[in-house]
């Protein structure tokens, strides 16, 4: 049963209407719903979604993911543009993208980031664009081509500790993904990284993985609870409580970070705009 913090309090206004309705005209793939996010509610009455490009299926099968599994479908030529138009019409300021892992196509899906990150840009030319990426196999190639399209943030998660992440991902290494944002944070671009708790991991493992991503150039950096999305996922080791949250937080400032989200139903991009102001 889930403890009292973790019950969420539906939020609705004639925005969520307006998100939803701009997202299913334009067939769009949001993380919100693909990745059973519990703040659908509260972003999208915000004004706010993140939107995931390469499709819905992805290449691999992490235990924490709810996105489904499988072969995708080829890289629809026309997302770019119906991204960047769907952001326009939500007028938003501060946009974030994600994607599925698509490691069946050579370049990883990197062409498509690089289209779609353009035209955003190129229909919304003040917006803050925040991305975050697969580690395409750390291929550094990849990686030039995704910071040389000028993305204002780029993010990577890390999920999880060292010790778990061999149960929980899937092909994802945890110093690859250390490698991936000591990349990105070498090219000049402001890196952020996050992780789940709740997997049975332990509070010194969490400092430690802190410290890793400030030593690797993330100045932007989440917490939040792992939820179990369905019965054939990992199983949640333990709901951690708000006070450890905070305290995570104090720790994390005083390491280095710019600016931390931690509390148990943070998500990579909650609190996206607020969190780099």
């Amino acid at each position: 049963m889930k403890p009292e913090w973790l019950k969420i309090k539906l939020e609705g206004n004639e925005t969520f209407p307006k998100i939803r309705r701009i997202v299913e005209t334009h067939r769009l793939h949001t993380i919100c719903s693909s990745g059973r996010c519990p703040n659908i509610g509260r972003c999208w009455s915000r004004g706010t979604a993140t939107f995931m490009i390469l499709g819905d299926i992805c290449t691999r099968s992490c235990r924490f993911c709810a996105t489904q599994t499988g072969r995708p479908m080829p890289p629809d030529a026309n997302e770019p543009q119906k991204v960047a138009e769907s952001i326009r019409l939500m007028q938003l300021k501060h946009c974030v993208i994600t994607s599925v892992d698509r490691d069946d196509l050579p370049d990883k899906g990197a062409e498509q980031w690089v289209k779609t990150i353009r035209a955003v840009r190129e229909q919304n030319p003040h917006i803050v664009i925040e991305v975050l990426i697969p580690d395409f196999d750390a291929d550094a190639a990849l990686l030039h081509e995704v910071v040389t399209a000028q993305p204002d943030i780029i993010g990577h998660n890390l999920e999880t500790v060292a010790r778990l992440t061999p149960l929980v991902r899937s092909r994802a290494g945890y110093g690859r993904s250390l490698e991936v944002l000591r990349y990105v944070a070498q090219q000049g671009v402001m890196t952020k990284s996050g992780i789940m708790v709740g997997l049975g991991e332990q509070p010194e493992e969490v400092v430690a993985t802190m410290h890793d991503a400030c030593d690797a150039g993330v100045r932007l950096f989440t917490i939040g609870q792992y939820l179990q999305p369905t019965a054939r996922h990992i199983p949640v080791a333990e709901y951690v409580p708000p006070s450890q949250f905070d305290s995570y937080k104090r720790t994390g400032m005083e390491i280095g970070f710019k600016n931390i989200e931690s509390a148990p139903l943070v998500r990579s991009s909650f609190m996206a705009a607020e969190q780099l102001r």
